[in-house]
């Protein structure tokens, strides 16, 4: 796994020509619902994407890595309050040397338990604006609003059509993610690394992005995702029970310890 993992970071193109983009399946289509931005559809994206950050949601992010014949799946699960910039996440990698890491956000920091480094009753703790990237298309620290920044930025966004997601009727957009939005906050190692594939291609590392809107402008799908050469991220984020209050419980001071950083891939 750890030479999958490195590769998925390095992004190692084996041949520039054969970079391509994954193939979506596309649910079927539904009864449309209504949309004020239907005709601009890069407005449609913003706009519900500022819609989620005014509020909240149960938030479940899937992030699979494909190569050398091998599959990982990585769940990210609980609730966010992106209003009040404050939530608490559980990410399992069944299988993993470390296979559980929980992470808390709050008053502009972030707890983090199972991480590399850290013991195994406490709680690293770090500034928020201090967590980075180390993998390609993962958020620092898996904070969901990472992703919704980057889907902010998207360009050259096209409306596919209406689908049924889980049940609630949905306009369908995708876009493709520039280099500068792919390596946010990406720790500068990874981000060279990044630079000298995109130079390798002579273009941007191609990062195509999906966003399904609901009848009310506000997202509840995202999904993110690359294909190099065999080795292949995707990131999808299913957004639920938008506005419910979200609960977070801050760990206790005595149980911290301060961090400058968090490895592992369970923390992005």
């Amino acid at each position: 796994m750890r030479r999958l993992l490195l590769f998925v970071a390095a992004a190692v193109l084996l041949c520039a020509g054969c970079s391509t983009a994954d193939a979506e399946d596309r649910d079927a289509p539904a009864s449309s619902p209504a949309s004020r931005a239907a005709s601009d559809p890069r407005s449609a994206v913003r706009e519900a994407v500022a819609h989620l950050r005014g509020t909240s949601a149960a938030v479940r992010q899937e992030i699979r890595l494909e190569g050398e014949g091998q599959v990982y799946d990585l769940t990210v699960t609980g609730g966010f309050d992106f209003a009040a910039d404050k939530g608490h996440l559980a990410v399992d990698l069944p299988g993993g040397a470390i296979d559980h890491s929980e992470q808390v956000f709050a008053g502009g920091q972030i707890y983090v338990s199972g991480g590399v480094g850290i013991g195994k009753d406490a709680w690293g703790v770090m500034p928020r604006g201090k967590a980075e990237a180390h993998y390609l298309l993962r958020a620092p620290l898996n904070d969901p609003e990472h992703v919704l920044r980057q889907l902010a930025a998207l360009r050259d966004v096209s409306r596919e059509g209406e689908e049924n997601v889980r049940g609630v009727r949905t306009v369908h957009y995708r876009g493709i993610l520039d280099h500068r939005t792919v390596t946010l906050r990406m720790a500068a190692k990874v981000r060279t690394r990044m630079d000298q594939v995109r130079d390798a291609l002579c273009s941007d590392i191609p990062v195509f992005a999906d966003v399904w809107v609901d009848g009310r402008g506000r997202p509840v799908r995202t999904r993110m995702s690359v294909n190099l050469s065999g080795a292949q991220v995707q990131h999808t984020m299913t957004l639920s029970d938008i506005g419910e209050p979200i609960r977070v419980k801050v760990p206790p001071a005595a149980d911290t310890v301060p961090v400058s950083e968090v490895g592992g891939v369970l923390n992005g």
